[in-house]
């Protein structure tokens, strides 16, 4: 039987990172190529507690079908800690919980976007913004980035020759995949440049929270006067992943389109998880919980760093994050084939992502790679170098 699928799925690929998530069932492979929080992040004890007072007091609420928008008084408590914690949220703002912060991406170009729409991204930018940006059909308009952030002159080309361009798209802190943080004078520039050429800015933020040293930088959010910004969050990585429970906060007018969507798609987020974000940020010290976080995975960069420092050969740079989850990683230009490089590491039984994932251009040739700290053991982070090392060192001879 031929199945004939639709255009707009055509050409998409698989992520490389599930890809390589499947050779993982081998034990002897270490993976730097996760982009999941620690387990040892999970407060499993409040979770147990928090399930049974929910299901002892609201079962019929977490059992029940619940409005799409959100639960209300979530809502309501994930608006004021981002005031308080953020600065953001104007009189014309509002929250809609997503089943992560990927429906929020998705939610966001379906929206804005007709096919073969522009969207102008960093590059290199997160693989799930990119593939939900192709799947409606839309061009990708990467450009490249500068140790603090996007190159603000290569930005301003881009919207000039893309004047069908809707949504400049943004990692500011701590960036997927290159750990980067942009600066507060290229946040503004950004700003300016979507005034200017009418874009809209979706700001991801999933990463916001786990700076482990440094000082906060505003977000775009923050500085947002017309509700030209959408802010796209999550409790992923605070919390837990697997619940899927991410937010967006938005320009109420925006934010009543991407309901309909959302109502058409999975009516709503899964509740029972709302309620349960609900009590952690009521009956429960999150800034405390997030506090270990942080001291967790810097500990976890720190000894990447100091591995890299001692161990790789010249010629071989790679970026330095103040937090979130990731390394990158750039190999010198005399390593004429990165693809044969990355699958050499992994016949060595190492796992990295290959920087060509994170191209608006998939098939282009990236000397890049990401690392992640945070899911490998203090072990396995020590081990792993000395194999990205040794099969460096070969590659140079």
């Amino acid at each position: 039987m031929q199945i004939n699928v639709s255009n707009r799925v055509s050409t998409l690929k698989p992520s490389a990172i599930r890809e390589i998530f499947k050779s993982l069932t081998d034990p002897s492979v270490i993976s730097f190529a996760a982009g999941n929080p620690s387990p040892e992040s999970f407060p499993v004890d409040a979770m147990q507690k928090f399930a049974n007072d929910i299901f002892e007091k609201q079962s019929t609420t977490a059992l029940q079908y619940s409005i799409t928008e959100g639960y209300i008084p979530l809502r309501e408590e994930i608006l004021k800690r981002q005031k308080e914690k953020f600065g953001i949220g104007k009189d014309f703002d509002t929250v809609l919980v997503m089943t992560g912060g990927q429906q929020g991406i998705e939610h966001t170009c379906k929206v804005l976007c007709n096919e073969g729409d522009t969207i102008i991204c960093e590059e290199p930018t997160f693989i799930g913004a990119l593939n939900a940006f192709r799947s409606y059909g839309c061009k990708l308009a990467g450009v490249p980035m500068d140790d603090d952030g996007i190159n603000i002159e290569k930005l301003e080309e881009a919207a000039k020759a893309n004047p069908n361009a809707k949504i400049l798209y943004l990692i500011p802190t701590f960036q997927n995949p290159t750990g980067k943080t942009m600066s507060l004078e290229k946040r503004k520039a950004c700003l300016e440049i979507a005034k200017k050429y009418d874009l809209f800015i979706l700001e991801d933020n999933p990463y916001g929270e786990l700076r482990f040293s440094g000082d906060d930088v505003p977000t775009i959010k923050s500085m947002d006067t017309e509700g030209r910004v959408i802010y796209c969050s999550s409790f992923s990585k605070i919390l837990s992943a697997g619940m899927r429970v991410g937010f967006l906060l938005l320009h109420e007018d925006v934010a009543a389109k991407i309901a309909i969507i959302k109502q058409v798609s999975d009516v709503h987020t899964n509740i029972f998880f709302q309620l349960m974000c609900h009590k952690f940020l009521t009956e429960y010290d999150l800034d405390g919980h997030i506090a270990k976080i942080k001291k967790l995975y810097g500990h976890k960069a720190s000894l990447m760093l100091k591995c890299l420092d001692e161990n790789m050969p010249e010629g071989f740079t790679y970026t330095r994050p103040d937090g979130g989850l990731f390394i990158w990683g750039d190999m010198p230009k005399t390593i004429a084939d990165p693809k044969a490089f990355i699958k050499e590491l992994a016949d060595n039984k190492l796992a990295v992502v290959p920087g060509a994932t994170f191209m608006c251009d998939g098939e282009a040739v990236c000397h890049g790679f990401r690392m992640n700290y945070s899911t490998p053991s203090d072990e396995q982070i020590v081990k792993g170098v000395n194999i990205l090392a040794e099969v460096a060192k070969r590659n140079l001879k």
